[in-house]
């Protein structure tokens, strides 16, 4: 019987990327161990998640964590974070056969620095998958898993009576500012449309928050870091539709086949990274972005602020788009 180590630290929307692979594998190898290894600030992405028999986690000691390891005796590890950390990883494990994920770093540098794309048109879904495509297993097509713990689940009384009978879900944050709608564009947003609306986001995203909701705190309920991830991931599930910027609660979104407007900043869909319903999926869903940006994208992954002075990527989106998206698929 085979055993498997699935490797990849962060973050969250990174990992909920890995899902299919996971039950891919396990559908493949139906008596197979499959063990993730992840940070522990992550765990809760895959506590619940039924095709995976163990989680370890990375901890204060690294060195701990490579005897760890060593005992379980693996027969394959897939390495789906690919940096210096995991090679150490694969070397100490010298038993186990290992498949790495093609990062593409080169061609991400070309269109970051060159504006020139010469990056496959897929998904990191299946380029996640094509690292495995040797054992046989392929993408069946199902979209992403997220499963939520019935202890995290919401309860009527979690929420104000005006959002009982349905909302819309607004994803705040983000994990670098220029990922992020300004603050003004984000009160627009939420003055223009007629839904009640539950902002999400984490402790940090609080005052942001306490800020939107003045527009109207009977419509918008601030929820920011007042739920932990799996019970904002259950006020996603219950919601009609979620305006999200490109961030690990879209991609729970998109696990739980939910509607979605996502908006992009300094980074594109293009880099592989967009809602990914599966090829099954009826579901609809909108990208908001500014085309044909010199500047953009300036990162594969973000800014703290504009390196420009300008952000334009974010600045020159019009609110109004967003407002009819969400009487479109409505």
């Amino acid at each position: 019987m085979s055993k498997f180590l699935i490797i990849r630290f962060s973050s969250i929307g990174d990992i909920v990327l890995t899902t299919p692979v996971i039950r891919c594998l396990r559908k493949q190898y139906p008596e197979a161990t499959i063990h993730f290894l992840t940070k522990q600030s992550f765990k809760s992405v895959l506590s619940y998640n039924p095709y995976i028999n163990k989680i370890h986690t990375l901890g204060d000691s690294f060195e701990l964590l490579l005897h760890e390891l060593v005992i379980e005796e693996y027969d394959y590890i897939i390495d789906l974070h690919h940096n210096l950390r995991t090679l150490r990883i694969k070397r100490f494990l010298k038993g186990a056969k290992s498949f790495s994920f093609n990062k593409l770093n080169v061609k991400k540098f070309i269109l970051t620095n060159f504006k020139v794309n010469v990056l496959p048109k897929e998904h990191i879904i299946d380029r996640n998958l094509a690292c495995i495509a040797t054992l046989g297993v392929v993408n069946d097509g199902l979209g992403l898993d997220y499963f939520i713990p019935p202890k995290d689940n919401i309860k009527k009384e979690d929420i104000p009576t005006s959002h009982m009978h349905g909302y819309l879900a607004l994803v705040i944050g983000a994990s670098l500012a220029t990922k992020k709608l300004p603050l003004h564009k984000l009160q627009q947003i939420c003055a223009a449309i007629n839904h009640p609306i539950i902002l999400l986001g984490g402790k940090e995203d609080y005052e942001d928050g306490k800020k939107i909701a003045e527009v109207d705190d009977i419509k918008i309920y601030n929820a920011c870091g007042k739920f932990n991830l799996n019970e904002s991931a259950d006020l996603i599930k219950n919601s009609k539709l979620v305006i999200t910027h490109d961030t690990g609660l879209m991609h729970i979104a998109a696990a739980l086949q939910k509607k979605i407007i996502s908006v992009w900043g300094n980074t594109l869909p293009a880099f592989g990274m967009s809602p990914y319903y599966g090829q099954q999926s009826k579901i609809k869903n909108k990208v908001v972005e500014i085309n044909d940006l010199w500047c953009r994208p300036c990162s594969k992954i973000g800014f703290e602020k504009c390196p420009k002075g300008h952000f334009k990527c974010m600045n020159k989106i019009d609110v109004n788009d967003i407002v009819n998206l969400v009487g479109e698929l409505l």
